[in-house]
């Protein structure tokens, strides 16, 4: 005949109830034991009397490591799941703000171009009418600087220009004459030719160039050669020498050799 089905209750009995706990005890850890030998299963079992007495049994050679290992098991996926809907949660509240940002500056664009005014009031339009003031300001001396920073880069260009121009005048001024090796005058006169040959003897360079002096004082060698022109004037017959004989002398003198600058003197006249 069988067992007939015992109502689970606490036992009143505290003998009864001690010696009930004693036996399931017993059988509890012998099944713990058989499922981890039998099944190869890490099984821990933990039971506290209502004394507060410990009885353990753990498949394994450390309790605290199976511990841990349940501990990461049931707590871990609840932090998980909970970390992940927070963090939809603000990555939500993100794209709301976001949103929101979006359509406002949207919104303000529009107004901007003179869209969609019909909802401002007299506040609002002021406002719009005042940063429109400010951005026309603003692009004013934007584009008054940039004018202003070409015209000095052009300013700078010119300059520039003028010196390199000024300096190529001063070279080309500058530049050494070649000097015929004789004087050639306007007709043959023997004295005249004599000591002009003299002075070109003197004056003539070791390359066949005017030494510098002539170059840089110029108008002194003019007024010298004059000098000598207006002094023979008197003893070469036939010579006339004037004011408009200077002007000649003077044009003429910068472009070509000595000897044309004396001819230019010692031209006869009829």
């Amino acid at each position: 005949m069988g067992r007939g089905r015992v109502e689970l209750r606490r036992i009143e009995n505290k003998i009864n109830r001690q010696v009930t706990f004693a036996k399931r005890r017993n059988g509890l850890l012998k099944k713990a034991y058989e499922l981890s030998v039998l099944c190869d299963a890490e099984v821990a079992l933990i039971i506290f009397s209502n004394r507060g007495k410990l009885y353990e049994f753990c498949s394994t050679s450390n309790m605290l490591q199976t511990l841990e290992r349940y501990q990461k098991c049931s707590y871990g996926s609840l932090e998980v799941n909970s970390s992940t809907q927070g963090l939809e949660e603000s990555s939500y509240r993100e794209y709301s703000n976001l949103k929101s940002k979006y359509e406002s500056l949207q919104r303000y664009q529009r107004h901007l171009l003179g869209d969609e005014l019909g909802p401002l009031n007299i506040n609002d339009l002021e406002h719009l009418e005042h940063q429109l003031e400010t951005s026309l300001k603003h692009i004013r001396s934007t584009r008054t600087q940039v004018m202003l920073d070409q015209l000095s880069d052009l300013q700078a260009k010119e300059k520039m220009m003028v010196e390199n121009n000024k300096a190529l005048e001063r070279k080309a001024f500058f530049q050494p004459l070649e000097c015929n090796s004789t004087l050639q005058i306007g007709y043959n006169n023997p004295g005249c030719s004599s000591q002009m040959t003299g002075i070109n003897t003197e004056v003539q360079n070791v390359n066949g160039l005017l030494p510098a002096y002539w170059v840089l004082n110029y108008s002194q060698v003019m007024m010298m050669m004059m000098m000598m022109i207006l002094k023979k004037k008197k003893k070469i017959h036939g010579l006339v020498a004037g004011p408009e004989d200077w002007w000649k002398t003077h044009s003429i003198f910068q472009g070509t050799s000595v000897s044309w600058v004396i001819g230019l003197g010692c031209e006869k006249r009829p």
